[in-house]
C-alpha cells in the first residue's frame, strides 16, 4: 500500500509533468481550478489548486474532502501511484470504478486531453 508521502510525490510528479506539456495538453493543464483528491485507504485527501499548469497541494486532510473542489479524484493510493508511473491506464481505471473523477461538463471535456 502507497504511504501519503509516497501519494505526496506522485502528485508532485504529476504537476511537474503538466508543467512540461504542450499543445492540447498543455492548454487542458492550464485551468484554474480547486482540485481535491481523495486516498481512500488511506483516508486522507490532499487539496490544493490547479493553475497555470501545475498542482498545487496546499494540504493534507484526514477523511473525504472537507468542501467540494471543482475537479474532484478519489482512487488508493497505489492507483495513483500507478497511473502517474505510466503503469495504469487512466480510461480503463475510470471505466472499471477504480478512479473516480468528478467535474464540470467543460472541464471534463479540457480534463480528457490530459488524461
Amino acid at each position: 500500500m502507497a504511504t501519503i508521502e509516497e501519494c505526496r510525490s506522485a502528485l508532485d510528479k504529476l504537476s511537474d509533468t503538466m508543467q512540461r506539456a504542450e499543445g492540447d495538453v498543455r492548454d487542458a493543464a492550464a485551468l484554474d481550478r480547486s482540485v481535491s483528491c481523495h486516498i481512500t485507504d488511506l483516508d486522507v485527501t490532499f487539496v490544493g489548486r490547479m493553475r497555470g499548469g501545475r498542482i498545487a497541494v496546499h494540504d493534507t486532510v484526514p477523511g473525504p474532502p472537507p468542501g467540494r473542489a471543482e475537479i474532484r479524484l478519489a482512487m488508493a493510493g497505489d492507483d495513483l501511484v500507478a497511473l502517474v508511473g505510466g503503469e495504469l491506464h487512466f480510461a480503463k481505471a475510470w471505466g472499471s470504478g477504480r478512479v473516480k473523477l468528478h467535474a464540470g461538463v467543460r472541464d471534463l471535456l479540457q480534463l480528457r486531453k490530459l488524461l
